[in-house]
């Protein structure tokens, strides 16, 4: 019993209460103003009405809207094209980047491409884009990938570059050859820099997730987001978003829960 209690004292003082400060600011205004109406329904719903739109959008209890009910559907689509977009990039830029920052001669090849590429906005990208692969999945995929690539192939150069040279004379003390030095010293030397990629990419992956599926797919958040807009669903398109918000966090829990089941850190523990 006792120690249950305290492990509930423990997860009590493990809430910021002050990062709670804004949000309910922000929702008390939010209920003022809707409530008294000084701004229109149509522009900015109530609290209590977005909350029961967001309900039905996943249950279909009420059928508010056209959408009511099919949120699971559309979560999925768009979970399934940023995780196929998010691995592709998460490949070149880890494999990429690691050598880059490893061996001179091929961060001199492949950095001044990179970053000439990485200055162009991704939405600059989404004309090109459709011509080439037309509108839907190729087109979505190809924008996340592009754009998460950057960040993850960034942080892999950074972090390999970065460890510092004693750790690996001490590997090659101790009889090391290139992969087990690789393995054991680079690798993990340069796991923090790894992981704020990869969690990076993957934030960057839900972003251009909406872009991409904003092009006419006919599932996925971004195109509810989309179709509510043209619709005047003001109330969808911000459940759409407050969703998004949601899986996104999610992910990257699932994302940090993977790396320490790989028992990737050097001290069994990332943060």
């Amino acid at each position: 019993m006792k120690t249950k209690s305290i492990s509930r004292n423990k997860r009590v003082r493990k809430i910021d209460f002050y990062g709670l400060i804004i949000p309910a600011l922000i929702l008390t205004i939010w209920y003022l103003v809707t409530a008294n109406g000084t701004v229109a329904p149509y522009l900015l719903p109530s609290p209590e009405r977005l909350g029961r739109v967001a309900i039905d959008f996943a249950l279909g209890n009420w059928q508010f809207t056209p959408y009511a009910g099919s949120l699971l559907e559309h979560a999925a689509a768009s979970s399934l094209r940023v995780m196929r977009g998010f691995l592709l990039a998460a490949c070149l830029g880890l494999s990429l980047g690691l050598l880059s920052g490893r061996f001179q001669i091929m961060k001199r090849i492949f950095d001044p491409t990179v970053n000439l590429i990485r200055a162009i906005p991704g939405i600059g990208w989404l004309p090109l884009a459709m011509v080439w692969f037309g509108v839907g999945e190729k087109t979505t995929l190809f924008l996340i990938s592009l754009a998460a690539f950057f960040p993850i192939f960034i942080n892999a150069v950074q972090g390999a570059a970065n460890v510092p040279p004693l750790y690996l004379r001490a590997g090659m003390m101790l009889g090391a050859n290139r992969l087990t030095l690789f393995t054991t010293v680079i690798l993990p030397a340069a796991l923090p820099s790894l992981v704020a990629g990869l969690r990076l990419g993957l934030g960057i992956s839900w972003a251009y997730v909406v872009l991409g599926e904003l092009t006419g797919v006919n599932s996925g958040l971004g195109a509810v987001m989309m179709d509510a807009r043209m619709l005047g669903h003001v109330d969808i398109v911000m459940v759409t978003m407050i969703y998004i918000a949601i899986l996104g966090w999610l992910s990257d829990r699932i994302l940090l829960g993977i790396l320490r089941l790989c028992r990737l850190s050097r001290n069994g523990e990332i943060k």
